[in-house]
């Protein structure tokens, strides 16, 4: 007897989910395909749901344990090869040239508008901002500035207030530390990174997050967002080491936000830093990812099988660096921000200096402190 077509005795609908379960797999599950026609019976799962219980697993497999500096070096070497796998080449150009595109006499200091160039790398607008009265062959010490996310990019940091808008940015963020360094005495260098300020045209978005946007069109060609803006503030320190008025060997970096999450990503891959302040930015990928969003801008695909951001922060150790964060912050989550702390403790401890590692817990919302990271930065870069 010829076995009966069993297309022919299932329920139409059933043929479909099944024919679409063939597609997909290439054979078909009788049971699972009926099963389907229940799944209003059931609860139901959403991708957000799904997403947000994976991240609640992810592995981090490389957390340190230790309690040795022996055991916190070799970490350290251990999982900065790993980010580096990560994230890819940031390396700034080997052979680039500066063109002037502004000069700006101030009171205190001298703003230069600068484009940073070379062949095949997109070019990189920069300030540079020196201060008055340096004698001849005197060195003074540099800072990186770096924006976070808004729509003027680098403006707000050199102090900008000339542009329209800039003046209320600054003062509801305190975010005019570039020019607040140089007034200190300090050769400052802030980068317009991407997709901000200069660097992106918004209004052809329609809308759409340009971090997001930028994220998935880099990726399609093997590219990160973080990782373009990492070398253009490697870019930035040759810049600053290429000067004949900054001491080569005395380097801070400096940012709020967007601008923190960078800081703390310069400051771990290149030893060049010798003292960071990350402000505002003491969050955790997982922690995002679980509740909220994080935008493309600092996504590193993969990170989380094998850390965090504070394992990142982590490889800034044993140089001193101040995290800061304010009381009424609304992107500093309880609890989770002392797991962060927690990290990056240990690996402080272990590596025998405790001390090196500061906490400006201030009254205030998402905005530049400097309470401890002024006279942290004196004390580091000038001595004092």
């Amino acid at each position: 007897m010829a076995r009966p077509n069993r297309s022919r005795i299932l329920p139409k609908r059933i043929q479909q989910i099944a024919r679409r379960s063939f597609l997909r797999t290439g054979s078909i599950a009788i049971g699972a395909a009926a099963g389907s026609t229940l799944a209003a019976q059931s609860p139901k799962r959403l991708v957000d749901r799904d997403l947000a219980e994976a991240m609640g697993r992810a592995e981090l497999s490389m957390l340190f344990k230790g309690n040795s500096a022996a055991e916190a070096r070799q970490w350290q070497k251990e999982f900065r090869k790993k980010l580096e796998s990560l994230i890819g080449d940031s390396s700034p150009p080997a052979k680039w040239t500066v063109t002037v595109e502004d000069v700006s006499k101030q009171p205190d200091h001298t703003r230069h508008q600068l484009l940073l160039e070379a062949p095949g790398v997109p070019s990189a607008p920069v300030y540079l901002l020196i201060p008055k009265g340096i004698k001849q062959g005197e060195k003074r010490p540099g800072v990186l500035a770096t924006h976070g996310h808004g729509e003027f990019g680098y403006e707000p940091i050199a102090g900008r207030s000339d542009i329209p808008g800039v003046a209320e940015n600054i003062k509801r963020h305190n975010y005019d530390y570039g020019l607040q360094y140089v007034r200190g005495g300090y050769v400052v260098v802030a980068p317009c990174l991407i997709p901000f300020g200069r660097r992106v045209d918004r209004k052809k978005y329609g809308g759409k997050d340009p971090c997001a946007v930028s994220f998935v069109r880099m990726q399609a060609l093997g590219k990160l967002p973080l990782t373009a803006n990492l070398r253009d503030q490697r870019w930035c320190l040759d810049l600053l080491q290429s000067r004949p008025e900054v001491d080569r060997d005395h380097i801070g970096a400096v940012g709020l936000s967007y601008g923190g999450r960078m800081t703390m990503m310069v400051s771990a891959i290149d030893q060049r830093i010798k003292v960071a302040s990350v402000s505002g930015a003491l969050n955790l990928l997982q922690e995002r990812m679980t509740l909220r969003h994080s935008c493309g801008a600092q996504m590193i695909p993969g990170l989380l099988n094998y850390g965090d951001y504070s394992e990142i922060g982590s490889l800034i150790a044993p140089r001193p660096c101040v995290w800061e964060t304010g009381s009424t912050d609304g992107l500093i989550v309880p609890k989770w921000d002392e797991v962060f702390r927690n990290r990056l403790r240990k690996i402080y401890r272990a590596l025998g200096v405790p001390d090196q590692l500061h906490f400006d817990q201030f009254e205030g919302g998402h905005v530049w402190s400097g309470r401890i990271a002024f006279p942290l930065f004196d004390k580091v870069l000038k001595g004092k």
